[in-house]
């Protein structure tokens, strides 16, 4: 048997040059890139290896290592989980400051591998700097933080464990139905050491992403609830898009005269302006798709893992005898909140679903209604997103307004926290798939900005704009100037409500009294003056401040012109949110509190408790 003697980070790099996939019928590299923030964890192993292959594989460096892979995430969710990107950091704070990205991706199910530097295996100087030491077990190291929040996790103690392993990483990472992140924690003196590696597990490998089918029976047990439903409704989530399947939804749902509602994951699965596309469902959610959710006796979820905010907490689907079904390439998911599972890939499920539906439509009055229903959803989203009159501080959906207006069909809009992704759930209009990048599976703060210049890596012909809050910006701000570096331009506009805002609004909402959230009200001599404008120009950017709506559509008109990152900054009011539309939220409420308004707000969630469909 040939071999090849090499160390064991050597062996990673190599291999992972030689993992493919096939994309639209073409042979692409699975892996785009390397992150890598290097410390003596992996500077001397996996960054000699990394500099040996940078022809092959590119190494990108970043400020922050939960930014950096934030930006990775996001490239797998724009390419829609058919390629990947591979972060690496040395061990201790360099490896937990990743968990965090690690568990958005874990939720989101997209895919990214983990390669943090752990300690030595050897054990002889232990303990290392940043080892974090566990008195009860010796086998622990700060690396086991990643087993909760990873799809696969192994610790790389010997150099050939590389040849079970990475293989295992990258068949959780390729599959539709695991698909999540994997974590190799390498033992630093591991990656030094050499071994002969077979030159077989070298070789070119093509991966291919599955499309299960389902069992025939599931179809026709959907065919017939179909056929028996007077008032359907479907509502498409993120595995819509992963599958390719939105060409499919929007013929079946056109054909079949049945709406469709999209999550937040799922939006863009159809164009705005689809006939049977009621927008936004959910807390978030738009007066038409929430109000089919109410009334429809028939639920059929595509790709959705049914999260809160889409079910209303359980009580959104309300009509007394409905039924669910969950059509889902994960059966984890296709069984949730009771629902009669159809496991398999959306695409071949609806396929599957047109060839024995051929001939029923939805009964007119439920297209009718759901066409007129949609016509004043948009009437409603119109006011919201108008400037204001005057010089009236504007709201988050008028800055929306204002950059929808200025952006053309192919950008791309990205968000994450705060009040944000609500108003943009509701009112962007997104007119083609991967236009709208929301990340709200795990609603992380500080994504918004490395978010962005992933989706602009995975998508350069496309305008990327990033919206964030002021809050979200002071978490994780640094990649402005990675994204400078890089040459990936990214429009940033930066809404100022002088804190959280939305929870301002949510803590007030359950009674309680403004604290903590907004810089006003949280302890200091003096809220700080914070100049956002000069901050992002001093990490290389180009920006300004406005005042106002109209000054702000001329900024964006110079931001397009620019040849780098552009950072605008704006004012608004922190109490405004688009009344139209939404659901309920369990949001737990004091069941004791000596304030009124508290016991007032406990009253109502008793009362809003009781809708909620548990079990069924």
């Amino acid at each position: 048997m040939s071999t090849l003697r090499l160390t064991a980070a050597q062996a990673s790099v190599l291999w992972l040059t030689r993992q493919m996939v096939e994309v639209e019928g073409a042979e692409v590299p699975f892996f785009a890139g390397v992150w890598a923030i290097f410390g003596h964890g992996n500077v001397a192993g996996l960054g000699e290896a990394l500099a040996g292959r940078q022809d092959a594989i590119p190494t990108f460096r970043a400020h922050n290592e939960q930014a950096m892979a934030h930006a990775a995430i996001a490239y797998a969710k724009q390419m829609r989980r058919r390629r990947a990107m591979v972060c690496t950091t040395s061990i201790g704070p360099g490896a937990t400051n990743m968990v965090t990205a690690a568990a958005l991706a874990h939720v989101n199910r997209l895919p990214v591998l983990f390669l943090p530097g752990d300690v030595y295996a050897s054990r002889r100087p232990d303990p290392v700097l940043q080892q974090v030491e566990d008195f009860g077990d010796g086998a622990v190291s700060a690396n086991d933080c990643f087993r909760p929040v990873s799809r696969y996790f192994d610790r790389i103690a010997r150099p050939e464990q590389l040849l079970a392993a990475l293989p295992r990483a990258l068949a959780v990472m390729t599959d539709p139905a695991e698909c999540g992140p994997a974590t190799l924690a390498f033992c630093q003196d591991v990656q030094a050491e050499a071994f002969d590696y077979p030159e077989s597990f070298f070789v070119r490998r093509v991966w291919r992403i599955r499309r299960p089918g389902p069992d025939p029976r599931e179809v026709d047990d959907l065919a017939a609830a179909l056929k028996a439903s007077v008032r359907p409704l479907i509502v498409a989530g993120g595995g819509v898009l992963y599958a390719g399947a939105e060409a499919r939804l929007g013929r079946l749902a056109e054909t079949l005269g049945v709406p469709v509602a999209e999550t937040q994951a799922g939006k863009g699965a159809l164009p705005w302006d689809h006939p049977m596309n009621l927008g936004s469902i959910g807390v978030t959610g738009s007066s038409a798709a929430n109000a089919a959710a109410a009334d429809a006796d028939l639920v059929i979820g595509v790709g959705t893992r049914l999260q809160d905010f889409t079910t209303g907490s359980r009580a959104l689907f309300a009509a007394p005898a409905r039924r669910l079904f969950q059509v889902n390439v994960a059966a984890f998911d296709a069984h949730k909140h009771g629902a009669t599972p159809v496991v398999g890939d959306a695409a071949v499920v609806l396929e599957a679903l047109e060839a024995r539906l051929d001939g029923w439509r939805a009964p007119r009055d439920w297209r009718t209604w759901a066409t007129s229903a949609m016509s004043a959803w948009n009437a409603s989203a119109d006011a919201a997103t108008a400037a204001p009159p005057g010089n009236a501080l504007p709201s988050d959906a008028q800055v929306i307004g204002a950059v929808q207006r200025a952006t053309g069909p192919d950008a791309v809009v990205v968000c994450a926290a705060g009040g944000l992704p609500g108003e943009l759930h509701k009112l962007w209009r997104t007119a083609r798939p991967g236009g709208y990048h929301v990340e709200y599976g795990y609603s992380c703060m500080g994504y918004e900005i490395a978010g962005g210049l992933g989706v602009k890596m995975a998508a350069p012909d496309r305008d990327v704009h990033v919206m964030v809050g002021d809050g979200s910006y002071l978490m994780l701000n640094s990649e402005i100037a990675t994204s400078v570096m890089l040459g990936l331009k990214l429009t940033i506009t930066v809404l100022d409500n002088g804190g959280f805002g939305c929870i301002n609004r949510l803590q007030q909402a359950t009674g309680g009294i403004p604290f903590n959230n907004l810089l006003a009200d949280a302890r200091g001599e003096t809220p700080p003056a914070i100049d956002f404008a000069a901050h992002a120009a001093s990490l290389g950017a180009r920006s300004e401040k406005v005042a106002g709506i109209a000054e702000l559509e001329a900024a964006l008109v110079r931001a397009r012109a620019s040849d780098r990152t552009y950072v605008i900054v704006i004012d608004t009011d922190p109490a405004i949110s688009t009344q139209a539309g939404g659901a309920w939220w369990d949001v737990a409420v004091p069941e004791v509190s000596e304030r009124p308004q508290v016991r007032e707000a406990r009253a109502a969630y008793e009362a809003a408790v009781k809708d909620q469909r548990i079990g069924d």
